[in-house]
């Protein structure tokens, strides 16, 4: 299923994907042919779409949280082996010589592909990667449950890292989609003495923040009963940063796990006021992207909890009504393409 340049408005119900046959790229030395069994979908596909963040190329083949079994090996290949369970994540390539990727941050790099943006994505019957871009997947994980752990649960664990949060200090979460639920799981097992705040605007998502353990839900312009000191927001739009801002500590930190936010929305951004939002060592930081390494700890953590997400499932050729129901808040938790 592919994605071609355009201009597109979920919103409006517009159906932006299509399905085309393209040829299956065979693996080079180094590579794995991955038959792919499911992918979760996730909100940069939107932004792609939607012309927030601009593919590569076009057609391009969208979808970076997938699951199958490794079919074909290049001649190279050392660790996996044909009929390997892997998952591949948003993570494509790096160009492994830089000075980040040398030090371990290899999201920074210059040369960062990410899968289904500048790479074909798993939004498809098969996926052609490198060896070391592919994780073998915990058996503890069914195909449908592990496919939003290696996006929405990874860059999610990246952000929970990036807050440096200590048990006992006040997590918020700042939108409650794939992520932020997985999210407030994996902060309740690391941090079982820290309270956590839910700022999200459906009553419906406030409801389920409550029901999986959440201390206090409501909308960001509530006043929650207490400050936090980290808040993650997973928001596309600028109103949450300001809000957010308002809700930290002194000394807080609030971590923007999103790829692009909405232009149309910057006028939240003029109201951010120095002295109200900022002053006192409050700061913002950006997640960007994921490393291997993320993926790698996170699996490890999350089979360990477990954590399972909560999921619904959609026909693979029901991509662009998943999409849909995403930008228009009709489901909760993660939601998974499953191949035929």
């Amino acid at each position: 299923m592919v994605l071609d340049k355009g201009e597109f408005d979920l919103s409006k119900g517009d159906e932006p994907l299509h399905i085309v046959e393209i040829p299956v790229r065979e693996p080079l030395a180094e590579e794995v042919l991955i038959k792919i069994t499911c992918c979760g979908i996730c909100h940069t596909e939107i932004d792609e779409i939607e012309g927030r963040a601009t593919p590569s190329f076009y057609p391009i083949v969208p979808g970076h949280q997938v699951i199958g079994v490794v079919e074909k090996t290049g001649n190279k290949v050392k660790q996996l082996k044909i009929g390997n369970r892997v998952g591949v994540a948003w993570i494509f390539s790096s160009c492994g010589n830089c000075e980040f990727c040398l030090n371990g941050n290899e999201n920074l790099c210059a040369d960062f592909k990410g899968t289904g943006k500048d790479a074909n994505g798993g939004y498809a019957e098969y996926i052609t990667i490198g060896e070391s871009f592919a994780y073998p997947i915990p058996e503890i994980f069914s195909d449908t449950e592990a496919a939003p752990l290696l996006c929405a649960g990874a860059i999610g664990y990246r952000s929970l890292r990036l807050t440096n949060l200590a048990d006992g200090q006040v997590l918020g979460l700042s939108g409650f989609g794939a992520s932020g639920h997985l999210v407030l799981k994996m902060a309740k097992f690391l941090f079982p003495n820290s309270p956590v705040l839910v700022f999200a605007r459906s009553p419906d998502e406030q409801t389920f923040a409550r029901s999986l353990g959440a201390f206090w839900a409501g909308d960001i312009k509530d006043g929650p009963p207490q400050k936090a000191h980290a808040i993650i927001d997973t928001t596309p739009v600028w109103n949450t940063v300001v809000g957010s801002m308002n809700h930290l500590l002194p000394g807080g930190r609030l971590a923007i796990n999103a790829i692009r936010k909405e232009s149309s929305d910057l006028n939240s951004l003029l109201q951010l006021d120095y002295q109200k939002h900022l002053w006192m060592e409050k700061e913002i930081k950006s997640v960007a992207n994921i490393t291997r390494k993320d993926v790698v700890d996170f699996l490890e953590i999350a089979a360990g909890i477990p954590l399972r997400p909560e999921i619904q499932v959609y026909p693979f050729e029901q991509a662009n009504q998943a999409l849909i129901d995403i930008k228009q808040k009709h489901a909760q938790g993660a939601k998974v393409l499953v191949m035929s």
